[in-house]
């Protein structure tokens, strides 16, 4: 069958042939397969995705190994090996 709309194809497939519907998280927008689902998403929301990612980056990528060895020091500094 040809159908003019995708919302009338998703309709058919749920109704019609019983398929599960997967919806997008972010927009709401419907697929029959999980697949076009993924690819909406990294076509229509990579930007949002990107953020996600990259959010809670490590911040001290650019600074010198010893720069980075004296942020640990300071945050392990109250802890002891004594039991």
């Amino acid at each position: 069958m040809k159908f003019s709309k995708y919302e009338d194809l998703i309709s058919h497939a749920r109704h019609e042939h019983h398929h599960e519907i997967i919806k997008c998280m972010e927009c709401g927008k419907e697929f029959i397969y999980e697949a076009d689902r993924l690819h909406h998403s990294r076509k229509e929301h990579e930007k949002k995705m990107f953020g996600r990612i990259h959010k809670y980056g490590n911040k001290h990528e650019k600074s010198s190994p010893s720069s980075a060895q004296d942020n640990v020091d300071k945050y392990t500094g109250h802890f002891s090996d004594k039991l």
